[in-house]
């Protein structure tokens, strides 16, 4: 699973790996029940250590197998991310995409105080990307590693108990880039606890709501931060 990862993280996930309990350690490498697979588990760390300005925590993975492919809010079942009736049908199926989308669409200047889909269609799309790993592209062109608080999904149920599992790694992984200059961006209530946990105590944080709810498309620190990003333009 680490090894398909880039070089530089290597020795900060085994470490972060190990703090996991052993029980779950061994689910996570014997079990093919879980989504994303073990192919797929940590693709968000294929960007460089030394080229990530911000992690990005989201709650966890897209519940359906095709869509959850290692990144927050990069759905593999989307083709593309506009449609005849203004997103793609892809897209408007995953609210939390769809609702970043529009975000970023308001900072563009391309919606202003109409969010419908009637608005999204008259857009014209010639000067955006299409494709949903253009975004993840552009993503990490700014630096920003896409991660979930829990990196693995079985079911809704079981949601809190593999986000609560997942606590040990992502503390051991914070706690050992404590000496590099990065930002957290913090999605909805489930990555808010990371602004009351010591290892995250140097860094700082951006913390807004999560783009499923649909204040996202509005949020003033959102805009701030992602756009300057330019995360739909080539």
């Amino acid at each position: 699973m680490i090894a398909q990862t880039h070089p530089s993280w290597h020795t900060i996930l085994s470490n972060a790996f190990e703090a996991l309990p052993m029980e779950y350690r061994e689910f996570l490498l014997s079990d093919n029940s879980y989504f994303p697979d073990k192919s797929n588990l940590f693709n968000a760390f294929k960007l460089p250590l030394d080229e990530t300005r911000y992690i990005l925590f989201g709650q966890d993975p897209y519940p359906r197998r095709e869509s959850a492919i290692g990144y927050a809010f990069i759905d593999g079942n989307v083709k593309t991310l506009f449609g005849e009736n203004g997103l793609s049908k892809e897209v408007n199926r995953a609210t939390s995409l769809r609702n970043f989308m529009k975000m970023a669409l308001l900072c563009e200047g391309a919606l202003r105080d109409d969010f419908s889909k009637e608005a999204v269609i008259m857009i014209d799309k010639t000067p955006y990307i299409d494709s949903i790993y253009q975004l993840r592209d552009n993503f990490e062109k700014n630096g920003v590693l896409l991660l979930n608080m829990a990196l693995v999904f079985t079911s809704k149920d079981a949601s809190k108990k593999h986000i609560k599992v997942w606590q040990g790694f992502v503390r051991s992984l914070l706690l050992q880039l404590q000496e590099r200059e990065m930002t957290l961006i913090l999605f909805g209530k489930m990555a808010e606890v990371l602004e009351k946990v010591a290892e995250a105590a140097p860094f700082q944080k951006e913390t807004m709501p999560h783009p499923y709810n649909i204040g996202f498309i509005t949020d003033e620190k959102a805009h701030k931060l992602f756009g300057p990003m330019r995360l739909l333009i080539p």
